[in-house]
């Protein structure tokens, strides 16, 4: 089974890729490659290409003899969209119906959509399923709200379609990111021994990376029946921030100093990933302590080198200084 990967050399897809190969798929990844291309193993069945999925005629080579895709590929996050709001809306957006029109013309079975919880907004209710009513707040979740809808437009029994809402990953990855919520955490008390926290009381999804990417694989394995047309939330934890700093903390030494300040960003974000578990049987394995634990043992090791300061473990410092277009 050939599959197309975008964005493969990213966060997720740098652990995605190796998992798809090991278990017998060929795979192409397409990816701009701005943070490198040694977060990808060297593979018989893996193909690289350096390349820009605003490219149609690109798309339209690489998808011949696909058949499926799992699309990754995006401007992550409000920051890095809102540094460059046209180039955003551009790969986001703009690219996001060629992609699902090239990959049905060329027969693709199956797409896999990357899309985010953080679709639903700030929702005061208490479960938030896949049923509530979307509320996104910035240009980066519209987009991904309004991609879902195009997607499911241009779904058919031939050309099945299924929707990943994912919490915020982490954890270590070939490509690390160190600009979300427990990685920044882990890396700052880690490395400076004190963790400031602003409020400190808002909720947030997670889940750990090796967790997401056995989601993409159940999604990519999972019947037709079970999976087409279908919106997965995929999420473990929905803790306050304060009880991340803390669970980090545990993990890195009780030595680590925790600052609460006041804020006016109250935003809070939970979501319920109990449909998942009921359809399809995914229960996530790991928790954040693990995710502190390998990045920890990352840090140890020195695989990850000047983790405070390297512009590529920092989406949108890497943006800035290479002046993406």
């Amino acid at each position: 089974m050939n599959i197309l990967v975008t964005g493969g050399a990213g966060y997720v897809g740098s652990a995605l890729v190796p998992r798809l190969l090991d278990s017998g798929y060929c795979v192409t990844t397409v990816d701009l490659l701005i943070y490198g291309a040694d977060t990808l193993p060297d593979h018989p069945n893996h193909k690289l290409v350096k390349g820009d999925i605003r490219d149609s005629e690109l798309l339209n080579n690489l998808l011949t003899g696909q058949d499926a895709v799992i699309h990754l590929a995006c401007i992550s996050n409000d920051p890095s969209f809102d540094l460059n709001p046209t180039l955003g809306r551009s790969i986001n957006y703009d690219a996001f119906l060629p992609l699902v029109m090239i990959s049905k013309k060329k027969n693709v079975s199956r797409f896999i959509y990357a899309s985010s919880s953080s679709v639903y907004g700030i929702q005061e209710i208490s479960s938030v399923d896949e049923e509530t009513k979307l509320a996104p707040l910035t240009d980066y979740s519209k987009y991904k709200g309004a991609c879902e809808e195009q997607l499911f437009a241009h779904s058919d029994a031939a050309f099945s379609t299924v929707i990943a809402r994912p919490a915020t990953v982490c954890g270590y990855s070939r490509r690390q990111r160190l600009d979300v919520v427990v990685n920044i955490l882990t890396n700052l008390a880690y490395h400076k021994r004190e963790i400031t926290v602003f409020g400190g009381d808002q909720l947030r999804p997670n889940i750990h990376i090796n967790d997401m990417v056995a989601a993409y694989l159940l999604l990519l394995e999972a019947p037709t029946s079970d999976i087409n047309k279908q919106i997965f939330n995929i999420g473990y934890d929905n803790k306050a921030v304060r009880e991340i700093a803390y669970s980090v903390r545990e993990i890195v030494g009780e030595d680590v100093t925790i600052t609460t300040k006041p804020t006016d960003d109250h935003r809070s974000y939970h979501i319920s990933s109990q449909k998942i578990l009921d359809r399809l049987g995914f229960s996530p394995q790991q928790s954040i302590r693990d995710a502190v634990s390998d990045l920890c043992a990352a840090f140890d090791q020195g695989a990850l080198p000047e983790s405070l300061t390297d512009d590529k473990y920092f989406n949108i410092q890497r943006m800035q200084n290479i002046n993406l277009q």
